[in-house]
């Protein structure tokens, strides 16, 4: 029998909204998992209608969304969590990213689930965590963020931080959580059962400091690592150095230090005292970014400056706007923006996928699903529930779809 991909066979019940959530399981679903995504009734998920829409359709939802059945129900009633509760033993994954408790007031809590499912493993995402005194507190990626002390870090030494413009901790907690799936799912098939999965996004968060925690901590607080602009407080050169007409990312490393002297024609600079180690460099770093800069106004273009750069092997980029880097041909060739066709939008383009298989190097042809539009598959097919039986549920509202969104 052919495998569609490698995660074929797995069955996920997806709570999940939004984005970090519907991260992972968009993902496992490009894998080819089975998602079965619960939406919340009447509206199902809020990103239905966040982003630009089109004939009532969401460009948002249906990047994160693409590949997943729609089974939308009414909780205020009885019969949508005994409904739940009948799915969860024919499931692998129990996948959400409610407040604390909220999934225990389903009816859903890790007991209740591995009760119905000794083989099955829940992975509750938040914004902090199931424990401690956050836990309780709700929030978003960008409130993680600052009370993981990322904030802190973007923005002009002595100006405000800056919020980045996508979504960061959503995305890399998404990743987070599914590494954390993929490995009790390993662990299971050697026989040791289902496990629950505590996933954060100030947790994800943190992990994202390199340096900054180890340095300040190192330092016995000597050093406390802080925004510094256009150029990085530890590391020089690194950083946005202004062109002839553009901004252009510059990083020399130890190895590359060198390269870049000679790439300017200046390889005295390489011994000079004030710029002969990374130490003294990262004490003389603004007069190290006149010279570069200075260098680079001298230059014909950007364009060639990049080309010299890129021909003594120092790591450098221009600095591209989302339309530039999704015109890029090497984005389009690895198909890091790719295009999809949903059936009332139309085209769009979106994110690849950065996950890459030599066994299954196509992508899967994946639909983003109407709201409830798998009801009648989910009952029928999964808990045999018969035509007349769905349709009395629909008419007690139970069950809720609709056909154009």
């Amino acid at each position: 029998m052919a495998v569609k991909h490698v995660l074929d066979g797995i069955k996920v019940l997806d709570f999940t909204q939004y984005l970090a959530g519907p991260t992972t399981t968009r993902l496992m679903a490009e894998m080819g998992a089975e998602i079965i995504k619960v939406e919340w009734g009447p509206h199902g998920d809020p990103v239905r209608g966040v982003g630009y829409i089109k004939d009532k359709r969401s460009a948002y939802y249906i990047q994160q969304n693409r590949g997943k059945q729609s089974l939308c129900l009414d909780f205020s009633k009885p019969e949508a969590n005994e409904i739940i509760k009948e799915i969860v033993p024919h499931m692998d994954i129990i996948m959400e990213n409610f407040s604390p408790g909220v999934i225990g007031r389903l009816g859903l809590d890790w007991e209740t689930v591995h009760a119905l499912n000794p083989e099955a493993i829940m992975c509750s995402l938040s914004a902090f965590g199931q424990t401690g005194p956050l836990a309780k507190l709700p929030g978003f990626d960008y409130i993680a963020q600052a009370y993981s002390g990322v904030t802190s870090m973007i923005g002009e030494a002595d100006g405000p931080a800056y919020l980045p413009m996508l979504g960061l901790g959503d995305v890399n907690t998404g990743v987070h959580a599914l590494a954390a799936i993929n490995a009790a799912l390993f662990h299971r098939e050697r026989g040791h059962g289902g496990q629950y999965l505590d996933i954060s996004l100030l947790d994800s968060y943190f992990h994202c400091h390199e340096i900054n925690v180890q340095m300040y901590s190192a330092s016995d607080g000597n050093i406390e690592p802080s925004r510094s602009g256009q150029h990085h407080f530890a590391v020089a050169p690194l950083g946005l150095f202004k062109g002839k007409t553009s901004q252009i990312v510059i990083i020399a490393m130890i190895t590359q230090w060198k390269n870049l002297c000679n790439a300017m024609g200046k390889p005295e600079l390489a011994d000079d005292p004030k710029f002969k180690d990374i130490r003294v460099r990262v004490e003389n770093r603004f007069e190290l970014v006149k010279i570069i800069e200075d260098w680079l106004a001298s230059m014909p273009s950007d364009e060639e400056s990049i080309r010299v750069l890129e021909e003594h092997r120092v790591p450098v980029a221009p600095m591209l706007t989302v339309p530039q880097a999704m015109a890029h041909p090497h984005l389009k060739e690895r198909n890091t923006v790719r295009t999809v066709s949903d059936r009332t939008f139309g085209e769009v383009e979106i994110p690849g996928v950065p996950l890459r298989f030599s066994q299954f190097p196509d992508f899967l042809p994946l639909e983003a699903p109407f709201l409830g539009e798998h009801n009648d598959n989910v009952l029928g097919e999964m808990l045999g529930y018969s035509d007349d039986k769905i349709a009395g549920l629909a008419e007690q509202g139970v069950l809720i779809s609709r056909t154009n969104n």
